[in-house]
């Protein structure tokens, strides 16, 4: 029977062998650190400000160095996965962006920080570059959109993590003098919460033991063996991304994930500011935002396995989105807001549910880890002016509601409109053969 048909009367998951769900776990596992050490810093861009004397927009212009700079690990990254498997620049990734998020909690400037956020984006566009196609290739062909969705809801379980560790670590520490300073203000809690990014690293000692490489990838070197060597495009991937097949894969890919980053960092970078502005503990809402994208992304995937596909429930989730505004942000209730923190988590964040599986099933497997990695990172960098442009209009006189508020709409519309300018991909084989997308 194909792995695209479901064996009657078997659970989804028993079809899932061991190797199947490690080489799931690695890369959900490295996901979700990698999302907690980049969302620790949205809950300290207060503190950050008073330490460095700096404003709302180059606070901002961290989050935006950090997402610049994820396009050099992806392609980095990528390419070294095409080369010499999935899982080495897996693990390197994460042993990167755990160092320099440990680092950044030494920053004595504001001008260290931001060096160490952009090394850190290296790691942290590494890691999705080389772990999504160690996953995705491992399960499947009709469980991708599932494992998609339960893989990109790693990043949300980051974010919840990181606002528990705000709400009880981070008062332990809060009043004590920060060595590190000379500004009377600054105090020892925000460097802590930089501190606990080390704690991914432990994570590439099982992943080098307990994990198998792709086997997609296995059977694409040993078709290359046949042949009499390896090609060029295989030494250097990215050559294969400019020819003419797949020059228009590779342009539309990179829209699509820009919008998906625009949406993204408009609703979640300001986010915990938006709710300290008005006198409320953020743990709650950003704890329901995140566990409802949990649930929404993996609703969404599994979705769009059905009739909708990838593209239709990608523009369904985001355009419900786009109407769930008013309550996430144009209220002053509390239960409103908590009731909108749940609706915006399951539709606007639900996008995400399909971007693994759609990236992946887009490129050949002779690109799988460039191709993917240069798309979603690309997106990545143009999403990244979206915290420093909040900052922006906040510094202009617009409240961080407002300013959220005109972006959110705005991206979910070009998401919604960026998923059809290609074609659907659900069921789409993996080979060995470079076949075009």
């Amino acid at each position: 029977m194909s792995d695209r048909e479901q064996k009657p009367g078997v659970p989804w998951f028993r079809e899932v062998n061991g190797q199947q769900w490690r080489a799931f776990f690695a890369t959900f596992l490295g996901w979700l650190l990698d999302g907690f050490d980049f969302t620790i810093m949205t809950f300290i861009l207060v503190d950050i400000q008073e330490s460095f004397t700096v404003d709302a927009a180059l606070a901002g212009a961290l989050g935006t160095v950090t997402l610049l700079f994820r396009l050099v690990g992806g392609l980095g990254a990528g390419m070294m996965a095409d080369r010499w498997g999935r899982k080495l620049p897996l693990m390197l990734s994460i042993l990167w962006f755990s160092l320099f998020a440990f680092l950044s909690g030494f920053s004595t400037s504001y001008a260290m920080l931001f060096a160490f956020r952009a090394l850190f984006g290296i790691g942290m566009g590494g890691e999705w570059a080389a772990g999504m196609p160690l996953a995705i290739e491992h399960w499947p062909t009709r469980l991708r959109g599932l494992a998609s969705g339960l893989l990109q809801g790693g990043w949300y379980w980051g974010y919840i993590l990181s606002a528990l560790t705000f709400s009880y670590v981070y008062p332990l520490f809060e009043g004590m003098a920060d060595p590190f300073s000379d500004n009377p203000g600054s105090s020892l809690g925000w460097r802590v919460m930089f501190w606990t990014g080390v704690i991914p690293a432990l994570l590439v000692l099982w992943i080098r033991t307990g994990v198998d490489e792709s086997p997609i990838w296995l059977e694409r070197q040993r078709y290359l063996k046949e042949r009499g060597g390896q090609e060029l495009t295989d030494r250097v991937s990215i050559l294969r991304l400019f020819q003419p097949d797949l020059l228009w894969v590779t342009v539309q890919s990179s829209l699509l994930l820009s919008a998906f980053m625009f949406s993204y960092y408009s609703i979640s970078f300001w986010y915990p500011t938006f709710l300290l502005d008005l006198d409320l503990d953020p743990l709650r809402y950003v704890v329901a935002f995140n566990a409802a994208a949990v649930v929404g992304i993996a609703f969404w995937g599994r979705v769009s396995e059905g009739v909708l596909g990838r593209r239709g429930a990608v523009a369904l989730a985001a355009l419900t989105g786009v109407a769930t505004v008013p309550i996430f942000l144009g209220s002053t209730s509390s239960t409103v807001l908590l009731l909108g923190s749940v609706a915006m988590g399951a539709t606007g964040g639900g996008i995400w549910g399909m971007a693994p599986a759609y990236l992946t099933e887009r490129f050949p497997t002779a690109v799988r880890g460039v191709g993917p990695g240069l798309s979603y990172h690309v997106g990545a960098a143009v999403g990244s002016a979206t915290p420093f442009v909040l900052g922006q209009l906040q510094d202009g006189g617009m409240t961080t509601g407002s300013a959220m508020s005109v972006c959110i709409v705005v991206s979910g519309l070009l998401v919604a409109a960026f998923i059809w300018l290609g074609p659907e991909t659900r069921g789409r084989h993996f080979s060995a053969v470079d076949e075009a997308a």
